[in-house]
């Protein structure tokens, strides 16, 4: 069981780093692109204008996908005044309550964006200037509160949890699965 979870987190950590690095270098791109048609062409400027909002669209994305990577490799904002300073015992024991909130609270957040998406889906909307489904920025959401609760719960399970181990996962290391 354990060799499965962190085969399956090898890989959703592969996609999501990789995923996570496309939209930054597009997000990237985009804009150095926007920039030198506003600064050398700015009468075509607005043909462009759809630039602003894609970009706005991918940081919500690249936000969702990151935020599981960076539950995992302890990434995450902490408070450690009691880390440390309990016993053994008695500090797994806080950090297995602070893992199941986690996951609840990620689950419910996944569930409430889920249905967030679908009602936004029934509703036909359609982005300004991109032209696509507006529904899509809401899906960002759902991946994101899915991969921070399967993070949680690989703490709460023991199988991966940098406060306790350093994180060495295959995907960041080398690159692969």
């Amino acid at each position: 069981m354990r060799r499965a979870l962190e085969r399956i987190a090898n890989g959703v950590g592969l996609v999501e780093r990789y995923g996570a690095a496309g939209v930054l270098i597009s997000m990237t791109a985009l804009y150095a692109f926007n920039v030198l048609v506003r600064a050398f062409a700015p009468a075509y400027a607005s043909l462009f204008a759809w630039i602003d909002e894609a970009v706005r669209y991918m940081l919500v994305w690249l936000v969702f996908l990151a935020v599981g990577i960076t539950l995992e490799l302890g990434r995450h904002v902490s408070v450690d005044i009691v880390r440390g300073r309990l016993p053994a015992v008695p500090e797994r024991l806080l950090f297995g309550v602070i893992d199941l909130v986690g996951v609840a609270f990620s689950v419910g957040a996944a569930i409430v964006a889920l249905n967030l998406a679908l009602f936004v889906k029934g509703t036909g909307q359609i982005s300004p200037t991109l032209g696509v489904p507006t529904y899509v920025l809401y899906v960002a959401p759902v991946i994101g509160f899915a991969s921070l609760a399967f993070r949680f719960l690989l703490r709460l399970l023991s199988v991966r949890d940098a406060r306790r181990w350093p994180a060495t996962p295959a995907w960041l290391e080398s690159g692969e699965g």
